[in-house]
């Protein structure tokens, strides 16, 4: 019996230029790391340089939630790679807050830049050669916990659910172009960012500390390279027929919207 193999082969991403934002750690850097494993050449961002840098990739600093930082990361990424094949629009996040009523307004504003605008402005800006060359792949994250919204996350929630609209829309405009976006939406990963978060959960609402835990459906945790192999199947040629998608990545914890 012949085994396939299904993941990325080495090599397969030769030649492709891809650009990962928030690829410093957590599921960013194993998208960096994966792509770099496969061949590609790739940049990656964050608002402060990690120690290390991710072997092999380029990285420059940038701050994707306001429009000049989107505009000086699209001219890095054309100065350095010469264009973008992939764009994986992965950063995000924002901290909880003891209900609703407690997000100050500017917080609402922070999780649209960074969990919805900022993907808005990096595509228009890097798009443009996507269609000139008639190829293209885009993945936003997002996040399994949309249709489950809680209070103490309702700013990011909210932002990814526009996300997530815009995805689809975004898809069937650029699908004429050979361009395809599709979005990945994680579980509970087992991230720095994500620990952080949950602890500053356990804080807030002590008596529901460790409520939250429930019991994956497949028996763990996700791991950072649960979410990059999805990620890289979708930016891939085996993925050429699919875009508009929203792949939940979770373990079956979180109902489907």
């Amino acid at each position: 019996m012949t085994i396939m193999e299904v993941g990325p082969e080495k090599g397969e991403f030769s030649g492709k230029r891809a650009l990962v934002t928030g690829g410093s750690r957590g599921i960013g850097a194993a998208v960096v790391r994966r792509l770099l494993d496969a061949g590609a050449q790739v940049l990656t961002t964050a608002r402060s340089t990690p120690d290390p840098v991710p072997e092999g990739a380029l990285f420059t600093e940038a701050d994707v939630r306001t429009r000049a930082g989107a505009q000086a990361l699209a001219s890095a990424a054309h100065d350095l790679l010469g264009g973008v094949d992939i764009l994986v629009d992965n950063a995000g996040g924002a901290q909880p807050y003891e209900d609703t009523s407690a997000i100050p307004d500017e917080e609402w504003q922070d999780a649209l830049d960074l969990n919805y605008l900022a993907s808005v402005r990096l595509d228009a800006l890097l798009t443009q050669g996507m269609r000139e060359r008639g190829s293209g792949a885009i993945v936003h994250i997002s996040s399994a916990a949309v249709p489950t919204s809680v209070a103490a996350f309702l700013h990011y929630t909210a932002a990814k659910a526009a996300l997530e609209n815009y995805s689809r829309g975004l898809a069937l405009e650029l699908a004429p172009f050979g361009i395809r976006v599709n979005t990945v939406s994680p579980g509970r990963v087992a991230t720095p960012g994500g620990e952080a978060t949950r602890e500053q959960w356990a804080r807030l609402h002590p008596a529901t500390a460790g409520q939250d835990q429930v019991t994956v459906p497949l028996g763990r945790e996700g791991r950072p390279d649960d979410i990059a192999e999805a990620v890289l199947f979708l930016v891939s040629d085996r993925a050429d027929w699919l875009t508009g998608n929203n792949l939940f990545v979770d373990g079956g914890e979180f109902p489907r919207s």
